[in-house]
């Protein structure tokens, strides 16, 4: 029986084409350029502050820990799952002990009185499954391709950590740089409103002009504090980020927004099959879905298992180990009636393949728009950036003229208060647009992703 099963055939998994369908040969709106650098990214930036942040996110942020752990949870079962191609060797050991007593036909007992006893005993067992069909090594093919799965999500892991630490480290510049905006303007509001009092007082205005800046230099205060709060709630996320507690002190010293340079090589739509983590687990767990059915179809056929089981009483330990070998027999299992559970494992794991198909396209397509977008936001918030500061320049003039207009009796008050609070707003505009095209770098280096956290991360 075992010479005639010996050479069947073993179930593997079909060569698969690719799941996605011809992707573009390039970006809209970027010229073809060589694959991404394999520099950590945030270097662009050129802030040993950041780099700093950097390097300790990577080793203390929670979630990089949890993926990380996650990681060593698929190499101990692709462990425990190839153990199963190795013989088991099992032992049993029993020591029985009591009293005896002679007794006549009666019952009674006799006179030779009780007798105690020890007895042991110890037993050996040992068992292998030859590997027929490759239902063995199919399962233990599929753990192998989901512990490579497990460790792109710690790179995945590892990549959104950095985004969101760059990202909450601009945040906070930004909320700071605008408490300076809105304290330069509460002096100038302030400023203003001595001048219209004293004109008031001279009767040169009305109280109307008055409240009108009164209002105006209330504005301006009943932002500030809404600023300072989400600085504050962004210092906290930091530490968050950070692996420390919201109450940490955090020494963040830089005080401009950094420079961001040319765009980067970031190659073409075919590349980020290799530099994104994530689509890289999703090609993964597509392979490990294709040897589960591959090993769904082998629990179906009869198994082949080879066992040898021997007990030996105390008298016998002589012969234990020269004899126990002698009782190896083989079997021959296969399933008769099982209510179609084995037919039905094989639907579902060819179902999840199916599901995992369209996983990976739908992670592929996902990672083209987003290059695709981000590519597209930086060049409209870049020309919407250069027409603001247009817009501030005309409104500066604007508030100059009027303010002229306003202390030769020209005109009233509210040219001037219309003027200023345009002018006010288009400066925080502005500051918001340089926060975001750095926000868009950020995210154009989260999506063309790289090899950056095998260089820097140990996931061993």
């Amino acid at each position: 029986m075992v010479c005639l099963l010996a050479g069947c055939t073993v179930f593997v998994p079909p060569k698969r084409q690719d799941p996605v369908e011809k992707l573009p040969q390039n970006y809209n709106l970027f010229t073809p350029s060589h694959p991404p650098s394999k520099s950590t990214w945030w270097e662009h930036f050129e802030n040993p502050e950041l780099n700093q942040l950097m390097a300790e996110a990577m080793g203390q942020n929670f979630s990089i820990r949890q993926a990380k752990a996650r990681l060593n949870q698929a190499i101990a079962i692709t462990r425990k799952v190839g153990a199963d191609r190795w013989p088991q060797l099992d032992y049993e050991a029993e020591v029985s002990v009591g009293r005896s007593r002679a007794e006549d036909v009666s019952g009674r007992s006799l006179s030779t009185g009780e007798r105690s006893f020890e007895e042991y005993s110890l037993g050996l067992s040992a068992g292998y499954e030859i590997d027929l069909w490759g239902r063995i090594s199919s399962q233990q093919q599929a753990t192998l391709l989901d512990e490579s799965a497990a460790k792109e999500d710690f790179y995945a892991a590892a990549m959104t950590i950095a985004g969101e630490v760059a990202q909450c480290w601009i945040d906070i510049i930004t909320q700071r740089m605008e408490q300076k905006i809105l304290a330069k303007q509460l002096e100038t509001n302030q400023t203003l409103q001595e001048l219209v009092d004293l004109r008031f007082q001279k009767g040169m205005v009305s109280a109307l002009d008055v409240y009108q800046q009164k209002q105006a230099l209330a504005g301006v205060k009943a932002s500030l504090p809404l600023v300072q709060l989400q600085e504050i709630q962004l210092t906290h996320k930091l530490a968050y980020l950070l692996g420390q507690s919201a109450e940490s002190e955090l020494n963040i010293q830089t005080k401009e927004l950094p420079k961001i340079k040319t765009l980067p090589a970031i190659g073409i739509p075919v590349n980020l099959l290799a530099n994104r983590p994530d689509i890289r687990a999703a090609g993964l767990r597509l392979r490990s879905a294709d040897w589960a059915v591959s090993a769904a179809k082998a629990d179906r056929l009869p198994a082949l298992r080879l066992t040898a089981r021997a007990t030996y009483l105390s008298e016998d330990f002589s012969s234990l180990f020269d004899n126990w070998i002698l009782n190896l027999m083989n079997s021959l299992t296969g399933p008769i009636f099982d209510g179609h559970s084995r037919k039905a494992e094989v639907l579902r794991t060819q179902a999840v393949a199916k599901e995992l198909i369209a996983a990976y396209g739908d992670v592929v397509y996902l990672a083209i728009k987003e290059v695709e977008d981000l590519l597209a936001q930086e060049e409209k918030h870049r020309q919407h950036l250069a027409a603001l500061k247009q817009q501030l320049e005309v409104s500066q003039n604007a508030l100059k003229e009027a303010g002229e207009r306003y202390t030769s009796g020209l005109n009233d008050y509210l040219p001037v208060l219309t003027q200023l609070l345009s002018n006010q707003s288009l400066e925080r505009d502005i500051l918001q647009m340089k926060r975001q095209l750095i926000s868009d770098r950020i995210g154009l280096f989260r999506a063309i992703g790289g090899s950056w956290p095998k260089e820097i991360l140990n996931p061993d």
